[in-house]
């Protein structure tokens, strides 16, 4: 399945629509937004995707970035997903 994942800062002025837009015309099935600091792990809709992902799904996302403004913790995803047989793919 491929899934996708959204995540906007926290602030009033900023939506995941441009996202969500791009994801789906990437194919994505099922997607995950979260509005939420980057550096912080608060982000509940992220980590309940990477809980439910089985081998082979792919997880598409905007930028790496989405998925967590610390390279180590983003490093540390990937390698999750590597050792669980899953995929990631950013579009930009």
């Amino acid at each position: 399945m491929i899934l996708g994942y959204a995540r906007v800062s926290k602030g009033e002025t900023q939506d995941t629509r441009l996202h969500e837009t791009a994801l789906r015309a990437a194919g994505v099935e099922r997607l995950c937004t979260d509005q939420a600091s980057g550096g912080r792990w608060d982000q509940p809709q992220l980590l309940r995707l990477l809980d439910q992902l089985r081998p082979q799904d792919v997880v598409v996302v905007w930028k790496l970035d989405r998925l967590s403004r610390s390279l180590r913790a983003c490093f540390e995803n990937r390698c999750g997903c590597l050792q669980r047989d899953l995929c990631e793919h950013a579009l930009c």
